[in-house]
């Protein structure tokens, strides 16, 4: 039992490690394009107060046996981390305002959650309020593709949902979810048991939705239009479309 726990910890971590590095794709796009387009900050802002969270319930102090949790979700953290700030650069005054009073908030919860499991709590009690908290936030971070989701079926189109990232939101949610069921941690469990039912749907839109996009695709490259190309963009604007 324990060498399956630590195995699956091992799958958790290398399929976590993609997912986070997945959106390295629309950071180059932003760089390029010196703009952050239609997509939004808020997931990556989420997702780094979800890896801080957990990252600090995986510490020894908090609970036991639970270091791959912590190791991964601290890169994790850290990978975020540069996401935001290059989102910060690159967004319009409006948008870079709002994410960056959210960045400013996420820090907030997260040391207020850090100071009271150090000086008010102990035992039990602090691994079950760091707990709660991480769930909260892990919960939130596995749903914020949700708005993308709707998206996909209103526009019958992926553009705004790569496959790659749904597919490691599946592995890494089934992963831990095993994880946390191995280890007897409802805190793991839950949340990464959420987080593999969404990946789930997504990978099922997806394999619904995708000849669209590549029959979208196909009539602009072959008549090579400048006004198709200018529709597209037009559309794409309109949709108010964000990434995960």
């Amino acid at each position: 039992m324990h060498i399956a726990h630590f195995i699956f910890g091992i799958f958790g971590n290398a399929a976590a490690l993609f997912l986070f590095l997945a959106p390295t794709i629309t950071f180059k796009r932003i760089i390029r394009s010196k703009s952050t387009e239609q997509f939004s900050g808020i997931p990556y802002v989420m997702t780094m107060l979800n890896c801080l969270l957990s990252a600090w319930y995986g510490l020894p102090f908090i609970s036991e046996d639970n270091l791959l949790v912590s190791t991964i979700n601290g890169a994790g953290a850290a990978i975020e981390l540069v996401y935001v700030l290059i989102f910060l650069i690159f967004a319009p005054k409006k948008e870079k305002a709002k994410i960056f009073g959210l960045f400013v908030t996420i820090l907030s919860v997260f040391a207020t959650v850090a100071l009271v499991s150090l000086l008010a709590l102990h035992g039990n009690g602090r691994k079950n309020f760091c707990g709660f908290a991480a769930t909260i936030f892990s919960v939130i971070m596995y749903a914020s593709p949700l708005s993308v989701m709707r998206m996909v079926v209103k526009t019958k189109s992926v553009e705004f949902m790569p496959f790659f990232l749904s597919l490691f939101v599946f592995f890494c949610g089934t992963s831990f979810f095993i994880y946390g069921l191995l280890g007897k941690d409802p805190f793991v469990a839950v949340p990464n048991g959420f987080g593999c039912a969404l990946g789930t749907m997504q990978l099922i839109l997806y394999f619904i939705y995708h000849k669209n996009k590549d029959e979208q695709k196909r009539p602009e490259a072959a008549n090579g239009s400048v006004e198709m190309g200018q529709e597209k963009k037009a559309l794409a604007n309109g949709s108010k479309a964000e990434e995960v």
